[in-house]
């Protein structure tokens, strides 16, 4: 049962909004590469969120809130 397991190797995920990345290993796979700080070429995933610009972690938060439940919520329990 040779080659049942997919590659795991070094892969850099860069977050674009808070420009950050780190180096870790993983099976995902990219087309695309990056010249990491050690010179060595690695492939990239960027990824829309993670703990540089997710507000839990950058304690950040905004309400998103384009249906008014909000202000519905607070007629109605008077809050």
């Amino acid at each position: 049962m040779k080659n049942i397991h997919p590659d795991y190797r070094p892969v850099v995920f860069r977050d674009r909004s808070a420009d950050y990345a780190f180096l870790t290993r993983s099976t995902a796979t990219s087309d695309q590469t990056v010249e990491w700080a050690d010179g060595r070429t690695y492939p990239v995933i960027d990824v829309d969120v993670s703990s540089a610009s997710h507000p839990f972690y950058t304690g950040r938060g905004r309400i998103v809130d384009s249906t008014g439940a909000v202000e519905k919520f607070k007629r109605r329990y008077g809050r």
